[in-house]
């Protein structure tokens, strides 16, 4: 008598022993879709070191890979605001085929408060090497004011 083993087929096992987001986008593709999570992904936050002396703020704000006409830097007052649009043009040659395409392309805002005014008509912005260099001098008459109670 012969013995037949048989295995029972699951076909989402290899999924549920894999890290279930590693491959994701991976698997989207192999099924045909384009892209799937990279349509839905949030634009990458614009990361930002900020420190102050007496006489001013100091903002480090790391953009790579972006052109600074393609950066914008507002400021209201102590609200300062920096966005950014990262564009991509890529020309297809013939006989050539996009095969991954991750980079980012879209806009990117980062808006925060500091404690105190800036005197924007003294502010001076600097980019070099994929970082926003931003010197913002406080306003001299900025802090708290006093209400005469009548």
């Amino acid at each position: 008598m012969a013995h037949h083993h048989l295995t029972h087929f699951d076909p989402f096992r290899d999924l549920v022993r894999a890290d279930p987001l590693r491959n994701v986008e991976d698997f989207f593709r192999d099924m045909g879709f384009k892209s799937a999570l990279r349509e839905l992904a949030a634009p990458p936050q614009i990361r930002i070191d900020v420190t102050e002396n007496a006489q001013a703020y100091s903002v480090k704000a790391e953009l790579p890979g972006m052109k600074k006409e393609d950066i914008l830097v507002q400021i209201d007052g102590s609200q300062v605001t920096i966005a950014a649009e990262a564009r991509r043009e890529h020309e297809e040659k013939k006989g050539e085929t996009l095969l991954r395409s991750e980079r980012y392309v879209g806009q990117q805002l980062r808006s925060f408060s500091l404690g105190q005014e800036v005197d924007e008509s003294q502010a001076v912005a600097k980019y070099h090497d994929g970082v926003l260099e931003l010197s913002l001098p406080k306003r001299a008459n900025g802090g708290a004011k006093k209400l005469a109670i009548g």
